[in-house]
């Protein structure tokens, strides 16, 4: 994933530490205390910087140290609103970097999905397709601060998705495995150790504390899988794809561990 894949990180230091403020969370495991969308996080210090960056497990924030923006915070940041600090500008253009943030992330998600479904072999067929809706998208996200507010996301994503259905049947279609159909199951808990799941479609599949010690995820679609907790000790996932960062910060896992080439290793998973 190379092309765009840059732009499809969080890069912080460009950021105006948008996602401290502009979203909401509650108080639970994954975050200590409530807060409101719009009010700036406790935490988040004059420099846009997080205060307990370095200890947010320790904290409570645990739901802070699996979260990606994609990209979209310095693109919100640096190029809707011109690099204008929603801190010293105008409140309404804090307001509207706010409700915009959300929408970039979105769409910001939907282009890493389309820039790995471009390094596939399989979905050549597709290919020409897949590069279209990808430029159209890359232009949704540089749209005026007024346009994206406007975006009919659910829409522009169901477009989107037909594409990466597609991408997802021709992947799977080369794979070993029996490619189980487990689009949207509900997997909480569930004990598949060992399980052969090559090639099988987990797509929106619950998989909140399941185990999958050792089971082989070669070649399965994991688009939208929830993967909170999920026990992926010594599982492999090699050639898994759709499967983002923030998906895998959630799970647990260890050094044994195979990992597609377009995800790290999670820290917490080592220390």
């Amino acid at each position: 994933m190379q092309e765009h894949v840059t732009d499809l990180r969080g890069d912080c230091a460009r950021c105006f530490g948008l996602c401290c403020v502009a979203l909401p969370f509650a108080a639970s495991a994954d975050f200590a205390r409530d807060k409101p969308a719009g009010k700036p996080c406790t935490n988040l210090r004059d420099d846009h910087r997080c205060g307990i960056h370095a200890r947010l497990r320790d904290e409570g924030f645990t739901g802070c140290t699996v979260y990606d923006c994609f990209g979209a915070g310095q693109k919100v940041s640096q190029v809707t609103f011109g690099g204008r600090d929603w801190r010293t500008g105008p409140r309404e253009d804090a307001r509207r970097m706010f409700d915009v943030f959300p929408v970039v992330r979105q769409l910001h998600e939907l282009l890493w999905y389309l820039t790995e479904a471009l390094t596939l072999p399989a979905a050549r067929p597709v290919h020409a397709d897949l590069r279209r809706m990808l430029e159209r998208t890359e232009a949704l996200t540089r749209g005026t601060a007024e346009e994206l507010a406007a975006l009919d996301v659910p829409a522009h994503r169901q477009e989107v998705n037909v594409l990466l259905l597609r991408t997802s049947e021709l992947v799977r279609a080369g794979r070993g495995g029996k490619k189980k159909n487990r689009r949207g199951a509900d997997l909480m808990g569930a004990r598949l150790k060992g399980a052969d799941l090559r090639g099988a479609s987990l797509r929106g599949a619950y998989l909140i504390a399941a185990d999958l010690t050792g089971a082989d995820l070669r070649g399965a679609d994991l688009i939208g899988a929830d993967l909170r907790d999920t026990d992926l000790t010594d599982a492999d996932l090699t050639g898994a794809f759709f499967l983002t960062q923030p998906q895998l910060n959630a799970a647990r896992g260890s050094a044994g561990t195979r990992l597609p080439e377009s995800v790290t290793r999670p820290v917490h998973w080592t220390a």
